[in-house]
């Protein structure tokens, strides 16, 4: 049986940054997540993509900021249960809780964080003749782009007409020995740029973009080697090492779903006016996984719903002891290890 204080279901950057805040309290955190490494989505769908509006950071690469936050709650000796999924929780009579992964895995704890982002997610998947075959194994069809060296000298072909087919066409175009851009429409719904680069690219003969059209099946004994594709009603046959179907992503809550939770809109509705607790007592929903009246959902938005969060824990666990809030930069930072951070002292010295 694991033990903790908190324990968050979700390693995502809201998750992660609520241990740092949980640590500054002396509250132990432990983390959840279905996959194999922390960072959520960050790590998962977009390590190598930049991110902009995280404050401080005029540019970070979400991959880059993954390893930020983890070196930031090092101090704080957090426990992982990775590559498993939260199927049953079990209310105490002490208000505790035991939650027991898919894997038999259970943990104690007294409170519980959501952290989940916008759930498990799944790849909005064509439909196409021995689709399944091909997915495995590295045969030759991905949903995501995890690094993109894998595609170094290779020929890969994405569909789409998001900002995801978009922005991975433009990045593969000076990777790849060739890019095609495959979409059933001429018209593209990504940001404006990102079209007037593929567009640009494609006079540069980096991108062959093909379009109105759509992949209808695949070539290929043992992996793929070329994909069929429908123009205008015509057929045409492109090579390619690779097929990147980049259609979205399908999120579910999952078993959590079931817990009894307030939902709306496969997102867990949260009391936004103090702490973000959900409809039962000591189970919190933190970042893009809660709504509320005006709800954002963006990284920021979950930093700071976890900071708040974790003052609620404490004074849950610790009523009618007043916390006294203290700044980082006076009174530094303890960690479980016995490491500390704080600033340089001032030097005391006369001036004659």
């Amino acid at each position: 049986m694991i033990t903790t204080d908190i324990l968050i279901i979700g390693a995502g950057p809201t998750g992660l940054f609520a241990v740092f805040e949980a640590g500054l309290l002396k509250l132990k955190c432990h983390i959840i997540d279905a996959l194999p490494q922390p960072g959520g989505q960050l790590a998962e769908l977009y390590p190598k993509k930049p991110i902009f509006d995280i404050p401080g950071y005029p540019e970070v690469l979400a991959g880059d900021l993954v390893t930020n936050l983890m070196e930031q709650i090092k101090q704080f000796q957090p426990g992982f249960t990775l590559g498993e999924t939260a199927e049953t929780i079990e209310k105490l009579e002490d208000g505790s809780f035991i939650v027991t992964t898919n894997e038999g895995t259970k943990h104690h704890a007294k409170a519980i964080a959501i952290a989940g982002g916008l759930g498990t997610f799944e790849p909005r998947k064509p439909i196409l003749k021995d689709l399944e075959f091909y997915e495995k194994e590295d045969r030759g069809v991905d949903y995501f782009v995890k690094d993109p060296e894998k595609y170094r000298g290779k020929k890969v072909v994405i569909s789409g007409g998001g900002d995801s087919a978009l922005d991975w066409s433009i990045f593969l175009s000076n990777v790849a020995s060739s890019v095609t851009l495959v979409h059933r429409r001429n018209e593209f719904r990504g940001a404006l740029d990102s079209v007037d680069k593929v567009q640009e690219l494609k006079q540069e003969g980096k991108i062959k973009l093909i379009t109105p059209a759509e992949v209808i099946g695949f070539k290929g004994s043992e992996r793929i080697e070329s994909v069929d594709i429908e123009i205008n009603g015509a057929r045409m046959n492109v090579e390619t090492d690779y097929f990147i179907p980049l259609f979205g992503l399908t999120p579910k809550l999952g078993a959590i779903a079931n817990w009894g939770l307030e939902i709306e809109k496969n997102a867990i509705k949260v009391n936004n006016a103090l702490d973000y607790q959900t409809n039962i007592d000591g189970i919190y929903a933190i970042g893009d996984v809660n709504t509320y009246p005006g709800k954002l959902k963006l990284i920021l938005c979950g930093f700071h719903e976890a900071t708040l969060m974790c003052q609620s824990v404490y004074n849950r666990l610790n009523p009618g002891k007043k916390y006294v809030l203290k700044y980082t930069t006076v009174s530094g930072v303890d960690g479980f290890d016995g490491t500390r951070k704080e600033a340089e002292k001032a030097v005391v010295k006369s001036i004659e």
